[in-house]
């Protein structure tokens, strides 16, 4: 992986494959200076998320032009909201997570109950607000207040409301990381309920 667009193009195959994302959505950009770039809109539902350099869309984080690119990805305005908020951030995801998904549909917030998720503490949930929208931008960046050390250690979350997460990283492979081991730890929470009860001791 060489450029910014095969970077993106091989993290969207592997969030796929893995079940961190749908066909229904998701976004993955990535800041280079002053420019984003993200995956093009529709690229779960019409491209199956097997992307090429042309579904790669770029252009200026500081103004609104890009938001007119026919192919920018709705959610994107999310992405532009939390570059220009947190200069830290390297890389931005949302996706769908097959895991975490019940907790965004519960309005629930996620603690961290494995080793390697605790440093990022509890993902908050957002309040509820439409998607594409720009106060679900407003309410994702409020999310991520005050996260801004682990932004610069590795990334931080937060979960939208009957919708799906952000992660906003340092970099590219700092940020699908945290995506996966958040998937993990809510699959982890989602198990123990069917755990048998531990044995009595004698």
């Amino acid at each position: 992986m060489t450029t910014i667009s095969e970077q993106i193009i091989y993290i969207a195959r592997y969030m796929f494959e893995q079940r961190l994302t749908d066909l229904a959505g998701g976004n993955i950009s990535v800041r280079d200076g002053d420019q984003i770039h993200i995956s093009a809109r529709f690229s779960g539902s019409k491209k199956h998320w097997r992307l090429s350099d042309e579904d790669i869309i770029s252009g200026d984080i500081s103004t609104d032009a890009v938001l007119e690119h026919p192919r920018f990805s709705r959610e994107g305005r999310a992405h532009l909201a939390i570059y220009r908020t947190f200069a830290d951030v390297g890389a931005v995801i949302h996706a769908h997570p097959f895991h975490i998904l019940p907790f965004c549909a519960a309005g629930r917030a996620m603690e961290p109950v494995l080793e390697q998720t605790q440093k990022f503490g509890v993902t908050p949930i957002a309040p509820y607000a439409p998607a594409h929208s720009p106060q679900l931008a407003e309410n994702i960046v409020a999310g991520l207040r005050g996260k801004e050390e682990a932004i610069r250690k590795q990334a931080a979350a937060v979960l939208a409301d009957r919708h799906g997460i952000f992660v906003a990283g340092k970099d590219l492979l700092a940020t699908i990381d945290a995506l996966e081991r958040l998937d993990w730890n809510a699959w982890c929470i989602l198990a123990q309920s069917s755990l048998p009860l531990a044995p009595v001791a004698r």
